[in-house]
């Protein structure tokens, strides 16, 4: 069961994922998912702004726990309020293992949402990613605490300094996206991208077959290949592609 900050409702949460969904996801780079989901009418779910704090993240995969600010308003945006029961604090205790907080934080890049001991509580929560619009602070803390970051800078100033926390799992929008509490996130080198849930295994299973046929035709340029016809592939030479992969099944 999560409270939900905003609203004091009482909601059971659906956030845990299939593993084998999980691995198949994490097999998906973020440039193929956009592409899978083109072609299914949507067209804006790479969040703008969010990029790996440091090099040599790992891919993730998890369901999205939401978190959202709104412009700091000086009765509320104030060090005081980080001991409200509506407070980042209090969201943090009811963040389930293995998931991706995504943060709403309208792309304000002049204060920091979280430092070193609010990341700490999220790796020790086993959080898998934080994802935000926003900027952190106490950035060397942070990166020691070890929880995986994407996010739009560093500022040393504390949210409050420009931004007042209004709750949790809820619809948000970061980067430009909307993101709904358990749509699955995925993040890598390239940034974020959201799936919404009940798309999540059609995806995974689209996106599996885009990457074994982009693999292949990454193959057939390195000898020599030309694009036309190639990429997209026409259909001779996606019958050399099925060929292809019907000889590579016979020898398993």
């Amino acid at each position: 069961i999560l409270i939900f900050g905003s609203t004091n409702r009482r909601m059971e949460t659906t956030m845990a994922m299939d593993e084998a969904l999980i691995e198949a996801l994490r097999r998906t780079s973020t440039g193929t998912v956009p592409t899978v989901l083109l072609k299914k009418g949507l067209r804006n779910v790479w969040l703008r702004g969010p990029k790996p704090l440091q090099p040599g993240q790992p891919r993730l995969v998890g369901p999205a726990f939401t978190m959202r600010f709104v412009p700091a308003r000086e009765d509320l945006a104030t060090p005081e309020s980080w001991s409200s029961p509506r407070s980042t604090r209090v969201a943090i205790e009811s963040m389930e293992p293995e998931c991706i907080v995504v943060v709403d934080a309208m792309g304000i890049t002049d204060a920091g949402i979280f430092g070193d001991i609010l990341c700490q509580r999220m790796a020790i929560r086993n959080v898998a990613a934080l994802v935000t619009d926003g900027v952190m602070r106490d950035v060397a803390g942070v990166r020691a605490a070890g929880l995986p970051v994407w996010c739009n800078g560093v500022a040393a100033p504390p949210s409050v300094a420009g931004l007042t926390f209004v709750g949790w799992q809820e619809p948000i929008g970061c980067g430009g996206v909307a993101v709904f509490p358990d749509d699955v996130i995925i993040v890598d080198d390239d940034g974020a991208v959201v799936i919404p849930k009940a798309l999540a295994e059609e995806v995974a299973a689209a996106a599996e077959e885009q990457e074994q046929l982009e693999s292949w035709i990454v193959d057939q340029v390195k000898a020599g290949a030309a694009l036309p016809g190639l990429y997209p592939a026409n259909a001779e030479n996606k019958a050399r592609y099925e060929a292809f992969r019907k000889s590579q099944d016979s020898k398993k």
